[in-house]
């Protein structure tokens, strides 16, 4: 149940929306490679390492209560445990496709896993919370530079119906990997499979890696490549920095008392941004490939869609975390019966990301600010019946998978909508920069929600931890309603773009 990986790059350079990006894809020769034994048997290979990078992304929430107990963790610990993955997938994960596109897909995919696999061994083993970050950290750079090589297979070995069918297979993983995280992470930790507790939702990921690692040369013996891009280390350097130095103070700042510290990181973080947009820029302007070219910003609706993309998924990632220790810390749930109470939301998000194109074509403009509001009002209400300390009941679930509703009905359209107005020669880096945001927005929800919770919840407690979740929430709803606003004028803008293609010339 996560966006985390909504997106993914296409022909090896950036994140982009799979099914629209395909028809810009270079054209390939319709049989495989001689010694390619079934381009299907190596798509199912791939896919085991991307479901194993998806699964991580929300395996760990259920089990953050029993990492605390364990670890002695505090919750800005917890915080980084579930950040720092994705802010370091999110981060790399343009410069793993270009590397998957100069040197081959086969070796970064092997690297990849093979670094994700001994940092799960890692995190399975850690002995302390400060290791277990470091550990998820490896994690991430290990997930990007395995994700971006299962599109490019898809763009280099399916043409025609079978690619439209790889995508479909591609997408259902996508959307069943964070609900299925959910439901395992619980199952594994109340499960306590040989004494490791917690430790078993990430030692899981090493039989699967080494299979990965003993399948892949068999199933892809020779390779080719798609056209790809220079790589933007100077970008790199500046943009890493830029991010950590923003969201450690956010995380640490609360627990710590917001010493001195804490604004000069904001301050530099924020003066890195400023010179990574103007390295970017100078980048572009030399005909260089910068990271993220901002010049995407110029078609009409994308920074638009991009800001209500930054609130809805802000307000996403927070919840996913805050509930989570409310229900975990503050009512003593079991990871597994956590789970499940998450499990109407993950559910409900992914059948609606699926049918809502079956919906009348004259709605779909109106989906994000509808979308958002529906999720925003299940907040409201989840908050209500949240704020007296009550065990999540049935009712709960029920308002939960609403707000399930509308994510679902927010995200997908929203993609689409926001690159109405960008030819297709650029939508690969305008998908790119949404890929960023995408990652960006869920570390800036966990830190900053969680900020929130814990500066309520104080001592702890299930009376203090009810009233945390309940302004907490209430927070989050006003956050999407203020992306409702901005997703009405989205509307105006794709609104716009159909009259002008319907004018008579």
């Amino acid at each position: 149940m996560t966006t985390t990986s909504t997106s993914t790059p296409v022909g090896g350079d950036s994140p982009a929306d799979g099914p629209r990006l395909a028809a810009a894809a270079p054209a390939t020769p319709d049989a495989p490679p001689r010694g390619t034994p079934s381009p299907w048997a190596l798509l199912a290979v791939l896919l085991i390492g991307q479901a194993m990078a998806l699964l991580d992304v929300s395996i760990v929430n259920v089990a953050l209560g029993a990492v605390g107990r364990d670890l002695g963790a505090s919750g800005a610990a917890l915080q980084l445990v579930v950040a720092g993955y994705t802010v370091v997938y999110g981060m790399l994960l343009i410069t793993g496709a270009r590397l998957g596109a100069m040197f081959g897909v086969r070796r970064m995919f092997a690297i990849g896993t093979a670094v994700f696999t001994l940092s799960s061994l890692a995190c399975g083993l850690a002995p302390t919370a400060e290791f277990l970050v470091g550990a998820r950290l490896l994690q991430g750079a290990g997930a990007a530079m395995m994700m971006p090589q299962v599109m490019s297979v898809i763009q280099v070995y399916f043409t025609g119906p079978a690619r439209a069918k790889a995508l479909s297979v591609y997408a259902a993983v996508l959307a069943v990997g964070g609900v299925a995280g959910l439901v395992l992470g619980g199952v594994l930790v109340d499960a306590d499979l040989f004494g490791t507790g917690w430790r078993s939702v990430f030692l899981v990921n090493v039989p699967l890696g080494v299979a990965v690692l003993v399948l892949l040369p068999r199933v892809l013996t020779v390779e080719r490549r798609l056209p790809g891009r220079r790589l933007d280390l100077p970008g790199l350097a500046v943009s890493l920095p830029a991010v950590l130095l923003l969201m450690l103070p956010l995380v640490l700042g609360q627990e710590q008392g917001w010493p001195a510290w804490t604004f000069a990181g904001l301050a530099a973080g924020l003066a890195l941004t400023g010179a990574f947009v103007a390295l970017e820029r100078r980048v572009a302007a030399r005909g260089g490939d910068p990271l993220l070219d901002l010049r995407v910003l110029r078609y009409r609706g994308l920074a638009t869609g991009l800001f209500t993309l930054a609130l809805g998924i802000c307000a996403y990632g927070g919840y996913l975390f805050a509930l989570t220790i409310h229900l975990q810390l503050g009512l003593g749930d079991s990871s597994l019966r956590t789970a499940m109470t998450f499990a109407p939301t993950g559910v409900a998000f992914g059948i609606v990301s699926f049918w809502w194109r079956r919906l009348p074509e004259r709605s779909h403009p109106w989906l994000t600010p509808v979308g958002l509001t529906v999720a925003a009002a299940g907040f409201v209400v989840a908050a209500l019946q949240l704020g007296d300390g009550r065990d999540p009941d049935a009712s709960v679930l029920l308002v939960l998978a609403v707000a399930g509703v509308g994510f679902g009905l927010t995200l997908s359209p929203l993609l689409m909508h926001a690159l109405v107005n960008v030819p297709p020669a650029s939508a690969p880096d305008a998908s790119g920069v949404f890929t960023t945001i995408l990652q960006l927005g869920q570390v800036v929800g966990v830190a900053v929600f969680g900020a929130v919770f814990f500066a309520i919840t104080g001592d702890g407690g299930r009376p203090a931890s009810a009233h945390a979740i309940d302004r907490t929430l209430l927070w989050m709803a006003v956050l999407m309603a203020v992306a409702v606003v901005t997703a009405a004028l989205l509307t105006r803008t794709v609104l716009a773009a159909q009259r002008s293609l319907v004018q008579p010339d």
